[in-house]
């Protein structure tokens, strides 16, 4: 049995125009086609003006076909993103206590968000805030070393310097490319939220904070309940 690739190969010129002479219509079932097909205008040397404009329009069409694909994958990114965030927030809620709720951030930063580095620092003492994966420190002593980046209240996107970069991120500092914070805040400034990335163009200073931004937000209302007076 000969398969289709052979049967196709072996039409001809001659074969094609007698079935589109038996199928007038043919192009009114697949108009399509006729944006792909090249008819050049008998005018010579010179270009027409008629193949000029199929062209451009054809020229527009490729165009809005490709931003058309970056605006499907964009919902699609979208959409993925809105079910990560969501689980999210649903874990946060379940939590129990303060441990509960950062060990389900970070889980989720990592194998969720694919997030190369987490770091969750809250402003108090340990011997109160102790025993989950956040890194706890005295306020004055963050002041000295990132009061920068806490001083505003502002999300952060960017460079660290090599000082903020080590108080932060410690032993994997070196391997820091860019880095996006947030300080966490609810009457006062009580921790501050930190993710690196390897590549150094990852997180810019132009770059939308949104996300971050939200799941500070999400923290900022469910960890001062767990937080001592």
């Amino acid at each position: 049995m000969t398969d289709t690739t052979e049967q196709d190969s072996a039409l001809s010129a001659t074969d094609v125009a007698r079935y589109l002479s038996a199928h007038p219509g043919f192009f009114n079932e697949h108009p399509a086609l006729l944006a792909e097909l090249e008819l050049p205008h008998d005018s010579g040397s010179a270009v027409s003006l008629v193949e000029r404009q199929v062209s451009v329009l054809r020229d527009r069409n490729m165009d809005m076909r490709h931003r058309l694909s970056q605006l499907l994958d964009n919902a699609r990114d979208n959409d993925r993103l809105f079910d990560k965030t969501k689980r999210l927030v649903l874990e946060l809620l379940d939590g129990d206590d303060l441990g509960d709720i950062i060990d389900a951030l970070h889980h989720s930063f990592d194998k969720e968000f694919n997030i190369h580095y987490t770091r969750t620092i809250l402003f108090g003492s340990a011997d109160t805030l102790g025993g989950s994966q956040a890194k706890v420190v005295n306020l004055s002593q963050a002041r000295e070393h990132i009061g920068a980046l806490i001083r505003d209240n502002r999300a952060f996107c960017g460079h660290l310097n090599d000082a903020e970069c080590r108080y932060i991120f410690g032993d994997v500092a070196s391997e820091i490319g860019s880095a996006a914070v947030v300080p966490l805040v609810h009457g006062r400034t009580f921790g501050l939220l930190a993710i690196g990335n390897r590549d150094p163009k990852y997180y810019r200073s132009s770059m939308g904070t949104l996300f971050l931004g939200y799941i500070a937000e999400v923290l900022n209302r469910l960890m001062p309940r767990y937080l001592p007076e």
